[in-house]
């Protein structure tokens, strides 16, 4: 799905123009590079049966410059441990792209030949800090032992400061956020501040910074609320405090993303929970909604923010982004591409939803969702034109097609309906290991 640079887009034009009969479209991912970390441990379908299936290469962060012509496209990867099992937000990057931060939310599987199960798997701890500057290598300068279970990553605008939500199954379940000050590619003692107003063994499932301030948005999965803290203090010594009210989002909320300017907060919703057969197997159409922060003062003064708009969405929304303007929204759905293919219930597909987003009032209107042959697509980056898609693809349908991908999509307009917006799958692709759930843009 698109990459490649100006370069790439003046190869495709040039051929055109010399051959009529080239049908082949120009693309131009604009951006540095894409760094995504993939989880070699497991089959997809292992979150039904149990059965992690056979072992396929070790678990990477990987980066894949872009510039070159598309089909010259490549990845770059070094061994980092990571785990699928949790929200599609177990890497981030820097603001300057030089340090990608990877966190393991469960350890790797023993390594034998033996029959394992997702039960086999512990919990992890391990935060790895991931030299990227040079794309074609990228090293590891350091692994740090953090607290059990964490479930994301975020890294503050100014790029100092790095936030881990932590499962309550693990760590979390005695302190739901963790914070690291993060200097010349290093990280400091962890540091577990109190969350205002928040009750123990309730999940975090995310902490996002703000684009550019020290405000966090904090996803509660177990009640299905958006909250909203600025950390203060001093470094070594930081402290929260609770800005505004809570909103109550839509059930089994998964990740939230700020806007480019900051005013809105996008939270993905999956439907999941006990009551579901098989919690996630049967989950009915997920849903996104945005939430305006400032969005006017309570009685007593106080910031009042807002759940202003929802859409909904295919099945099982995992993967959420927004486009550098603003004005797109794309959602990664799992639909049931991971159920066991001797499932009735399994669906030979997974999805894509795209949405238009009025930056001003925060509205989302779906345009269409649109399916296509992949298993398990757990994330996805605009690039920084805003007129691509990267979507990850754990794992295909055709077990001759190993590996896992990262697969090109074009944002396609009509210039006889100004209104019209497609989706469009191109015959871009670059391959990675097995099981690639997390991924950022570096611009």
């Amino acid at each position: 799905m698109i990459i490649g640079s100006v370069a790439a887009a003046l190869l495709c034009a040039a051929t055109a123009q010399a051959d009529p009969t080239n049908r082949t479209a120009p693309l131009d991912f604009k951006g540095r590079a894409l760094v995504l970390v993939s989880d070699a441990d497991m089959l997809a379908s292992a979150y039904v049966n149990g059965e992690l299936g056979p072992r396929e290469g070790t678990d990477a962060l990987s980066v894949i410059p872009l510039g070159a012509p598309p089909r010259e496209l490549k990845a770059f990867s070094v061994p980092v441990s990571n785990s699928v099992a949790g929200p599609p937000v177990a890497v981030a990057t820097t603001p300057d792209g030089r340090f990608a931060i990877v966190v393991e939310t469960f350890g790797q599987r023993p390594d034998n030949n033996e029959r394992h199960h997702f039960g086999d798997l512990k919990h992890g701890n391990q935060i790895a800090v991931v030299d990227v500057s040079d794309l074609q290598r990228p090293r590891v300068v350091q692994r740090v032992t953090g607290l059990e279970r964490p479930d994301s990553v975020s890294v503050n605008a100014a790029g100092n400061m790095i936030a881990v939500a932590l499962n309550p199954q693990g760590a979390g379940g005695k302190t739901p956020l963790a914070l690291y000050e993060f200097r010349d590619g290093r990280l400091g003692p962890v540091q577990t501040p109190q969350v205002p107003g928040w009750a123990l063994g309730e999940r975090l499932i995310h902490a996002e910074f703000h684009p550019s301030s020290n405000l966090l948005a904090l996803v509660n999965e177990t009640r299905g609320e958006l909250s909203f803290v600025t950390v203060g203090g001093s470094p070594g010594a930081r402290t929260l405090e609770a800005l505004g009210n809570k909103v109550q989002v839509e059930r089994a909320p998964y990740m939230a993303r700020f806007t480019p300017d900051g005013r809105h907060v996008l939270v993905n919703a999956l439907y999941w929970g006990p009551d579901i057969q098989g919690t996630w197997n049967e989950a009915p159409r997920g849903s996104v909604v945005s939430v305006r922060l400032h969005a006017g003062k309570g009685a007593d003064g106080s910031t009042r923010h807002a759940l202003v708009s929802r859409a909904v969405t295919g099945v099982s929304p995992e993967g959420l982004a927004i486009s550098p303007d603003g004005k797109l929204v794309a959602t990664a759905n799992l639909e049931r591409s991971f159920l066991p293919y001797d499932d009735p219930r399994i669906t030979w597909y997974s999805s894509v939803s795209l949405f238009r987003l009025d930056q001003d009032t925060g509205q989302l209107q779906r345009v269409a969702d649109y399916a296509y042959d992949g298993i398990l697509p757990e994330a996805l980056a605009f690039d920084a034109s805003g007129n691509y898609l990267a979507v990850v693809t754990f794992d295909h349908f055709d077990d001759s097609d190993a590996g896992g991908s990262v697969d090109f999509w074009r944002i396609a307009r009509d210039s006889l309906d100004a209104h019209r917006v497609e989706l469009v799958m191109t015959p871009y692709r670059v391959k990675v290991q097995r099981g690639p759930h997390s991924m950022v843009l570096v611009r």
